[in-house]
């Protein structure tokens, strides 16, 4: 297995594995692809309220550069077996988005690329949000760690939409946020 995609036809799927394809695909993405993914968050940065663009760009500029790099340089020593089920499920929506994605819809090819990558690894590899704590989002909103659990205040809003990836986060709906 080299490939996320081929997750979805294995029986079992340990956490260092996983990470050695994450890797590997990690490994595949340039400085050119970091730099239009990071030009496609700029761009797509045009439709956020103004109020908070620039903490918005800074935010999702620099988690993007920094977990790919994290992505390449972090030590697995968990051999742990994870649910496969869910990896799969994750994995089925990202090839839809990335589906979207060729077909000319959604996110620019380079971002996604990462996007997938991050998406996986923060999930299964580090059992994070994949929004770091701290994102921001409309109203002052942010991704918060209360000690226990990581709490989203747009989780249920957006746990159905096929392009968010909410629907395999680990963050929980801030019950405040409600």
């Amino acid at each position: 297995m080299e490939k996320i995609e081929d997750v979805l036809s294995c029986r079992e799927i340990h956490r260092e594995k996983l990470h050695y394809i994450l890797k590997n695909e990690a490994n595949h993405i340039s400085l050119q692809d970091i730099m239009k993914a990071s030009f496609f968050l700029i761009n797509d940065a045009r439709y956020v309220q103004e109020s908070y663009r620039k903490e918005y760009i800074k935010a999702y500029t620099h988690a993007f550069i920094t977990r790919i790099k994290e992505v390449k340089e972090h030590k697995t020593h968990d051999n742990e077996c994870l649910n496969l089920q869910e990896i799969q499920n994750a994995i089925a929506i990202l090839m839809e988005q990335e589906k979207q994605t060729l077909d000319g819809e959604g996110f620019d090819p380079a971002f996604f690329k990462i996007y997938k990558v991050i998406s996986v690894y923060t999930t299964f590899i580090l059992g994070e949000p994949v929004h770091p704590v701290g994102t921001p989002f409309p109203g002052g909103l942010k991704v918060q760690y209360n000690g226990e659990n990581y709490l989203c205040p747009v989780k249920e809003r957006q746990k159905d939409n096929p392009g968010a990836v909410c629907g395999f986060c680990v963050a929980e709906q801030d019950p405040e946020t409600i």
